[in-house]
This record gives structure tokens, C-alpha cells and sequence, in this order.
């Protein structure tokens, strides 16, 4: 049965909703697409391409206005910061610590948010695409295990023009002229085949695989273009895994 959200997650989500929708459509215009494929009467995990640093923004807004309000991953630290600690706290973030043991934490915080008729966004890529032609790369497994955990689904998303406001690594947005972002949701991904099993990370991949493949179909056919035969795989072209510096010797984004 869904929860009644808690009176600080809904204040916090106003003002973030009051302070940042008006700004994003003055800069451009959005068609979303099949926003009946969102789930209605239970939490989910929102898995989307990940191409500008305002996807975030421009996903949060399509599940906000939709009914669901969005829930990121955080680094834990940003949770003890003054004022923006309570922010992320008061609209139940998820904080994530990769060197401590915050696992347990994160996945309570997670249930709650699926109790609230929430959507967790987790980006599989864990970082802005390394591929040149901003295809999906080679994803980390942490969508796929939380959904395993705690049976959630996974809705993929792909978005595309976003790139065209704001573009990879960009310092200024680009406003003139208008532009346009055209999302599009697609149905849960099917993960029968790994549930019930040990979660290994053989398994993890395989799910994770599975994940990236149908957010890419997704946005092929936004881009009306056929996606690289073999995913981006960072490692493979001496590029950093995480953060801006993609080039590991020359310390160059590309």
C-alpha cells in the first residue's frame, strides 16, 4: 500500500520543482513519450542514457510532473554538508559511500522511496558517456542489483537533444535557438531469467547488459540511427571509468 509522502520530502520537492521547471522550459521544449509505461501503483527504477550534465534535471522533471517524485544516488559526504545535507535527507537521496560500508543504509532508504510510489534514477553508465558519438557504454551493475534485491522494475529511459543545450563537459548553455528534447519510456526490462539466483558478477553483467541494451534501442530509435555493433568500453581506449578527466595520460577531455 502506498505510504503518504512525508511532509518535509513533499516541501523539498516544491521548491526544487518551483525553482527549476520554469528555467528548463524557458531554455526548451520537450516531447515525452509513452508516460503510460511509467508504473502507477508501486516504486521503480528509472535506468537512462546519460549523455549532458542536465540529464538529471530534464529526468527529474518528466517523473515530477508525472507523479513520481525522483530519488538520485548521492555520495554520502554531501549528506554532512550544511543546508544541502538537509535537502538530500528531506527529499529521501539515496547516499552512497563507494569506500564505506553504506550499503545497508542506501537500501533502506530505497524501500522507503519504493513505499512512497517513488523512482530511483540510476544511471548504468555511472558517468557522462565516454562513447564519441554519445552512444550508452559499457554500464556498471548497480541498477541491476538493487533491482534484484528488491524486485523493483526497471523502466528504461532515452532522451536525446539535451547534448545540443548543454553539451558534454560545456561551460555555458547554449539558449538560441530554442531547442527541443524529445524523451521516450519503454517498457520494464525483463530480468525473470536472473532472479531467484545467486547475485554474482557474472550475474550482475548479464543484467546489466541486458539494461543497456534496451535504453540503446530506445534511443536508435529516437536518433533514427543503428547503434554501434559493440558497446564503449573505456578501459579499452586508456580512458578513465568515472569523473571529467577522461584521457588517463594526457588528462584531456574527448
Amino acid at each position: 500500500m502506498k505510504e503518504a509522502q512525508p511532509l518535509g520530502m513533499r516541501v523539498m520537492f516544491h521548491i526544487l520543482a518551483d525553482t527549476l521547471r520554469p528555467a528548463m522550459n524557458l531554455m526548451m521544449g520537450k516531447e515525452w513519450r509513452n508516460l503510460e509505461k511509467l508504473p502507477k501503483d508501486s516504486g521503480f527504477i528509472v535506468c537512462p542514457n546519460h549523455c549532458t550534465e542536465i540529464d538529471p534535471i530534464l529526468v527529474g522533471q518528466m517523473l515530477y510532473s508525472n507523479g513520481h517524485p525522483p530519488h538520485f544516488l548521492a555520495k554520502a559526504s554531501l549528506f554532512k554538508i550544511p543546508v544541502v545535507g538537509k535537502v538530500l535527507a528531506g527529499s529521501l537521496q539515496i547516499p552512497v559511500d563507494r569506500a564505506g560500508p553504506t550499503a545497508r543504509r542506501s537500501l533502506e532508504v530505497a524501500q522507503k522511496v519504493f513505499e512512497n510510489n517513488g523512482a530511483i534514477v540510476i544511471y548504468p553508465e555511472g558517468t557522462l558517456t565516454r562513447d564519441p558519438e554519445l552512444w550508452p557504454m559499457k554500464g556498471h551493475t548497480g541498477a541491476a542489483r538493487l533491482a534484484l534485491q528488491t524486485g523493483a522494475p526497471v523502466i528504461p529511459v532515452a532522451h536525446w537533444g539535451a547534448q545540443e543545450v548543454f553539451p558534454r563537459y560545456a561551460k555555458m548553455v547554449k539558449i538560441f535557438p530554442r531547442k527541443k528534447v524529445r524523451m521516450v519510456i519503454g517498457d520494464p526490462v525483463d530480468l525473470d531469467e536472473f532472479r531467484d539466483r545467486p547475485i554474482d558478477k557474472f550475474l550482475l553483467d548479464a543484467a546489466t547488459e541486458k539494461i543497456l541494451d534496451d535504453i540503446t534501442s530506445l534511443l536508435a530509435g529516437l536518433r533514427g540511427e543503428t547503434p554501434p555493433t559493440e558497446r564503449w568500453d573505456p578501459s579499452q581506449h586508456n580512458q578513465t571509468a568515472r569523473g571529467r578527466q577522461i584521457d588517463k595520460d594526457a588528462g584531456e577531455q574527448r
